[in-house]
């Protein structure tokens, strides 16, 4: 096996390049993308990737000093003696195994270590009963601190250690992916998904975040991932990703994590313009003619995607734009505007959902006889709205259409009205794609980050549950 690999190695040398080291198939498919950049003038990268090497090696270590019994074990028992352990390189090589070995489980497996973890390292009640004693004796500040720690659950500390291991940090994003898929036919391993929440809360904090351009000279690991991250618009290939991240009207953004430093968190496509745009078509234009950046007055966040799905939950997007918004207007002086243009994905489904309850009162006589289907009653036309009719069913979701919780439907307007942004215009026949039709008739929703008015906009919304919009898009939305 080994020789095998040295072969492969030395076989595929003159097929990667040396600047950027990509395979050249793919050098090849991204001409100059590497064109001055030398691995030397990356020194955070370069410190990271000692850092991970260092930890490998002392995990190396580890691997021997492992007792055979531990090795094969089961991983929940693995889990057990990596929480019992107290040796460095052992429970660094421990750390890696367990979550090699759960990365090659499938679904059923995982839940079924989920499960074990859920009931095997709870809170140690013994100890809780103990703090529990001593506080209620005396309710010192000491006391208040020891219950409080001693309230938490052992499956805390067990992803504490686990997150040790080199290069683990992916590895824990990708395990909680996991338990999110695993949740949805278990809710019992709900509890377990918190303690991962918390953690990953405080490790993924903003003041851990690092904003970067991507742009044309970024390293191809990155930009490849950027093509599969994209979850707005898709990106078709190098050469349409070259036309986002080259072009000089063009910016894109992320945030990335130290420990994962090749691999964005989330990120954000900005198209310089002199207007807010109606619709998406002019600016995924391949054929377009770039425009001198320095003389638009218009930034238009046209696609934000989150890359990690094992981090849903914890909130990093608003730090994003408003980050963005302040290197946008370092960099060019002339910007004035701060909008988006926003999908609306959930505009069919609602709308559907609504004739299927004909006495609700959110439809009017009209829009029902617009988009219901002559052949099914309480069923969705294939044939779109009207165009004046998908605009006021796009405001009427919008502005009126809630959770049984009290909270805006639409998570991209809970997104950006949360932020402080103001809903701003409604546009029709916007997103030409197929899934543009099929999640809301091509419709698209402009939300405006107006500097000035932002925060104020966030406290009515957070306070008050107030819901900023230009009168436009309140006439739209009038009550029959």
């Amino acid at each position: 096996m080994c020789a095998k690999m040295h072969i492969y190695a030395y076989t595929k040398i003159d097929f990667v390049c040396s600047i950027c080291h990509v395979e050249k198939a793919v050098h090849d498919t991204s001409p100059s993308h590497c064109a001055g950049r030398n691995p030397r003038d990356e020194p955070d990268m370069r410190a990271s990737s000692l850092f991970t090497d260092l930890l490998s090696r002392v995990a190396d270590v580890g691997r021997a000093l492992t007792s055979s019994d531990v090795a094969t074990a089961s991983l929940v028992d693995q889990c057990a003696a990596l929480l019992a352990g107290r040796g460095e390189a052992t429970e660094l090589a421990l750390a890696r195994q367990i979550l090699d070995g759960f990365g090659q489980l499938d679904m059923a497996g995982k839940r079924a270590v989920f499960t074990d973890i859920v009931q095997r390292f709870g809170v140690d009640q013994t100890a809780l009963d103990r703090a529990m004693t001593q506080y209620a004796a005396d309710r010192s500040a000491a006391n208040a601190r020891a219950l409080h720690f001693a309230s938490e659950p052992r499956s805390q500390e067990l992803i504490r250690r686990l997150n040790r291991a080199p290069a683990a940090t992916q590895d824990v994003v990708a395990m909680r992916d996991a338990l999110l898929t695993a949740i949805r036919s278990d809710p019992s391993l709900r509890p377990l998904d918190a303690d991962f929440q918390h953690l990953l809360r405080s490790w993924f904090n903003r003041g851990f975040l690092e904003l970067r351009r991507i742009d044309w000279s970024t390293p191809a690991e990155t930009l490849e991932r950027i093509i599969g991250y994209e979850a707005v618009h898709a990106i078709n290939g190098w050469d349409d990703l070259r036309g986002r991240v080259a072009s000089p009207d063009r910016r894109l953004y992320g945030f990335f994590h130290p420990a994962m430093r090749a691999d964005p968190v989330i990120f954000v496509e900005v198209a310089l313009d002199h207007e807010i745009p109606a619709a998406i078509g002019p600016i995924l234009d391949a054929g377009r003619t770039p425009q001198d950046p320095a003389k638009m007055t218009t930034a238009v966040f046209y696609s934000i995607s989150n890359c990690q799905n094992g981090l849903r939950g914890v909130s990093f997007g608003n730090f994003l734009i408003k980050q963005v918004v302040e290197v946008l207007r370092l960099e060019f002086p002339a910007l004035r505007t701060f909008v988006t243009l926003s999908p609306l994905p959930g505009l069919r489904r609602w709308v559907a959902g609504e004739l299927a309850r004909p006495r609700s009162g959110m439809l009017t006589e009209a829009q029902v006889a617009a988009v219901s289907d002559p052949a099914g009653e309480g069923t969705l036309n294939s044939t779109p709205p009207p165009a004046d009719i998908a605009l006021e069913l796009a405001a009427r979701y919008l502005m009126l259409a809630r959770t049984e919780t009290g909270h805006i439907v639409d998570p991209v307007a809970r997104f950006h009205l949360g932020n402080g942004a103001r809903l701003e215009r409604i546009n029709a026949d916007a997103d030409t794609s197929l899934r543009g039709q099929e999640q809301s008739w091509g419709v698209m929703v402009n939300y405006l980050y107006d500097l000035g008015t932002i925060e104020r906009n966030h406290e009515a919304f957070a306070n008050k549950g107030e819901l900023i919009a230009a009168p436009v898009v309140h006439k739209l939305a009038r009550k029959p």
